[in-house]
């Protein structure tokens, strides 16, 4: 195998600052800020917009759209299929 052909494969903690929510994982990806984590260690840190804390998905704060009333119309306007 080629050295240096692939990136680094290392620790890096994601964090979402709009929750205070952040996990520790393996990435490639690189940043030039760095935070102490619980371990005492200290892992470059990348800041993302959405993470499953924030995302209205898993929060459990999406809409939910009515589709029962399209399918009635679509019934009404074009009779049973």
């Amino acid at each position: 195998m080629k050295k240096n052909l692939h990136p680094a494969y290392r620790p890096v903690v994601f964090r979402d600052p709009s929750v205070g929510f952040a996990f520790l994982t393996r990435s490639t990806l690189s940043s030039d800020r760095t935070i102490e984590w619980e371990d005492g260690r200290t892992y470059p840190v990348v800041d993302v917009d959405v993470s499953s804390a924030s995302h209205p998905f898993y929060t459990g704060k999406g809409r939910i759209l009515d589709s029962a009333g399209r399918v009635e119309r679509f019934k009404q306007r074009y009779g049973k299929i």
